[in-house]
């Protein structure tokens, strides 16, 4: 049996995944602070109770042919949604920094906590094959 066939395995990569793409969609938030009727976006979180599915491509809308294309050209396993019930201001951007930032700290952390995890899980593992 290969260590990736291990349920905890999989479940704590898929979680690093998803904060690896969330790191993304909140640093292209932080990025689109000041472009007009930019609503903000974030991941919801996967749910390990039923098979993960696939989801369609998450792609910023250019509204004029001088604005540059988004660099996020790859399809993402995790479902993107808009954030209701975010103040807009005046300019119709709903993007709050505070907040966002705060969701990047919160999101750094708890990935770190998963690779913590995903490192002590292996070193269990190479101590009962006696590896260590």
């Amino acid at each position: 049996m290969a260590i990736t066939d291990i349920p905890l395995f999989s479940m704590l990569r898929t979680r690093m995944h998803w904060h690896q793409e969330r790191q993304r969609l909140l640093a292209e938030n932080v990025s689109q602070a000041d472009t007009p009727n930019y609503r903000p976006r974030d991941l919801t979180p996967p749910q390990f109770d039923r098979p993960q599915t696939t989801v369609g491509q998450v792609s910023l809308a250019r509204t004029e042919g001088s604005h540059i294309a988004s660099a996020s050209t790859a399809s993402s396993q995790f479902e993107a949604s808009r954030l209701a019930g975010a103040t807009v201001r005046p300019g119709g951007n709903g993007v709050n920094l505070e907040d966002e930032m705060i969701k990047v700290a919160s999101n750094q952390m708890d990935y770190q906590a998963m690779t913590s995890l995903y490192q002590r899980s292996l070193g269990l593992i190479k101590t009962a094959v006696g590896k260590r």
